[in-house]
């Protein structure tokens, strides 16, 4: 069997960016000003969409605190006393039940302390 010959220039669905320097290089100064204020106006729209989108994240981070909150306070029991089964004084292995809370959540060591 004859070896598969390699394919030479441009990939497909490439586009060849000296074209897009020649034809900067080539306008006026109105049909520059024109194509920057173009351009302006994308990266604004873009700005915004993705603003909308990280302000939308964040309010959904909302429920995450919460959660957090609630994982971190299970160490204490509903009557306020500390359960004494869930202590650990930070040396040694981690235990169990916090590795199973740090598990689920992204919750850190740090995250546990009693303050």
């Amino acid at each position: 069997m004859a070896k598969k010959a390699k394919r030479r220039g441009r990939p497909p669905g490439s586009k060849n960016k000296k074209n897009l320097t020649r034809s900067v290089t080539t306008m006026d100064v109105a049909q520059l000003r024109a194509h920057i204020d173009d351009l302006q106006g994308v990266l604004a729209r873009k700005v915004n969409e993705q603003r909308s989108y990280f302000e939308n994240q964040l309010a959904q981070l909302g429920g995450y605190v919460s959660k957090k909150a609630t994982a971190a306070n299970k160490a204490v029991r509903p009557d306020g006393r500390k359960d004494k089964s869930l202590k650990w004084t930070g040396r040694g292995m981690t235990p169990v039940w916090m590795r199973d809370e740090m598990k689920g959540t992204k919750l850190k060591k740090e995250d546990f302390l009693i303050k």
